[in-house]
């Protein structure tokens, strides 16, 4: 549902006690940490119970599974995600009494007031931009505040109520929520046309991103990169209006730019060099060309904010990711387990290129679950095309989220696109049968990658498991036949 952002925002010690509706979800679980860490009562529910529930309730909140009117007896203002429906009996609750209803957007602009907010934004690699440059500011000795559409590996957490005046926050296009924030700086990784449900057309996508730079505090910055096109014409605009800005990006039209990019299995190396003068190498323990994209853009700011490039190199190097961006779930069998978010052409393109680095003379084997019905109508030829880097591909059937389906838009529409030999792609309709889809694809050395921003997720531990037994089963086998050999002697 979309809820009304309110003309005057309050701050977060005004808001009363606070409620979530749909607390487990990544953006409203980081600002109710938050809220817990500067004493503000919190409660919330959610459709299931989660390790993220579990974490909250550690924290003070009291966290419901399901979602019932009596629930927010006590409450003064609700806040509300996206995904929830209108007839959510706590909604219906909150407004017949009349309490202060909030979106996601106006919940963190409330928490990040008083700060330098840093605001990170763009079609693609929000979340690891993000987490980038927090970790480079820790390292830094700046201690920022922090809310990340994901969880970073080195504390597990993707939200922090720093001592320092930064405040580092993800902020989302695909509703219109970064149009709430004022930042001090601004990341803008790339503009591509995407949540066109929301948008409607790809020239009111970035006419939004126009009007994100007019959000730009005076004295702030801008930082994004110009080897997309979009980001790159976001530059000139920036510039047209006297903001102060630093172009990323390997284009000699860079301020700041990678030179010498080296790939080996996870490790990304480039050497930075600011306009003409060279500052040093990073080397990077994350794989692929998007995510140095997104490193130097986390420099540019750190820099920009003041901070020195030996340190903030040091974060950069330290970073080892955050969940579900090329995350490495585990080996069985001699095979290699990631999962990671893509569900974009673009980002599945990125995500394969790094994949093929680290699978060495192994194979990619793919599990890809197409999210949303109007991306997969609009984008789903792409996506199969971008599949075709992989040598197995596994389609899975549309994770619908907050839409209804479609006649004729479901998995196979991503699958009939897949530049491969039919007996190398298939499409899986049922979600249990597709760990054993993958496992019957791979063998030792491969790669296995499961793609997509819904419950693809899951699959891989479902992947280790049948690969283990696999593996088992083959160690009995041997075991067995050794046993016969001596009895035969």
């Amino acid at each position: 549902m979309k809820v009304p952002v309110p003309e005057v925002l309050l701050p977060a010690d005004e808001l009363g006690k606070v409620h979530f509706v749909g607390i487990g979800g990544a953006g409203l679980s980081g600002i109710a940490r938050i809220m817990l860490a500067r004493g503000i009562a919190v409660s919330g529910s959610d459709a299931k119970d989660s390790r993220t529930l579990e974490a909250l309730r550690a924290l003070g909140a009291r966290c419901h599974v399901g979602h019932a009117a009596d629930q927010v007896q006590d409450a003064d203002t609700l806040i509300v995600s996206t995904a929830v429906r209108e007839d959510n009996p706590e909604v219906v609750e909150a407004r017949e009494r009349g309490l202060r209803i909030l979106p996601r957007s106006a919940a963190l602009e409330s928490v990040m007031q008083g700060r330098r907010v840093v605001a990170v934004a763009g079609t693609h690699g929000k979340t690891t931009t993000t987490s980038l440059l927090t970790v480079a500011l820790q390292h830094c000795g700046a201690d920022p505040s922090f809310a990340i559409g994901g969880e970073l590996n080195e504390s597990g957490s993707n939200a922090h109520d720093g001592s320092g005046d930064v405040f580092v926050a993800e902020a989302d296009e695909s509703d219109g929520a970064f149009l709430v924030y004022s930042p001090f700086g601004a990341l803008v990784t790339n503009v591509e046309a995407d949540h066109l449900d929301n948008w409607g057309t790809e020239e009111a996508y970035h006419a939004a991103f126009s009007e994100f730079l007019d959000r730009i505090v005076e004295g702030g910055f801008l930082v994004a990169c110009v080897d997309d096109d979009g980001a790159a014409a976001l530059v000139a605009e920036a510039r047209t209006k006297g903001i102060d800005t630093v172009a990323v990006g390997e284009s000699p039209d860079a301020d700041l730019r990678a030179e010498g990019l080296s790939f080996r299995g996870s490790t990304s190396t480039f050497t930075v060099i600011d306009r003409g003068r060279r500052l040093g190498e990073v080397a990077l323990q994350i794989p692929g060309r998007h995510y140095v994209l997104d490193a130097l853009a986390a420099l540019g700011a750190g820099l920009r904010l003041g901070f020195s490039f030996s340190d903030l190199k040091r974060g950069l190097e330290s970073f080892t990711g955050t969940r579900r961006r090329m995350e490495h779930k585990g080996e069985a069998a001699g095979v290699r387990v990631y999962d990671s978010y893509a569900h974009h052409p673009n980002e599945i393109r990125g995500d394969l290129q790094a994949a093929r680095a680290l699978a060495g003379d192994g194979r990619v084997v793919v599990a890809f679950q197409p999210h949303l019905v109007s991306r997969t109508r609009i984008f789903g030829a792409a996506m199969g095309r971008e599949l075709g880097a992989a040598d197995e591909v596994v389609v899975m059937d549309v994770y619908v989220a907050r839409e209804d389906p479609e006649p004729g838009v479901d998995g196979a529409l991503v699958a009939s696109h897949v530049p491969l030999r039919p007996e190398h792609v298939s499409f899986v309709r049922s979600w249990s049968a597709t760990p054993a889809a993958l496992v019957e694809r791979a063998r030792p050395g491969d790669l296995v990658l499961t793609l997509g921003a819904g419950d693809v997720t899951l699959v891989g531990p479902e992947v280790l498991e049948l690969l283990g037994e696999r593996e088992e089963s083959a160690d009995t086998g041997r075991e067995t036949g050794l046993e016969t050999d001596a009895h035969a002697d």
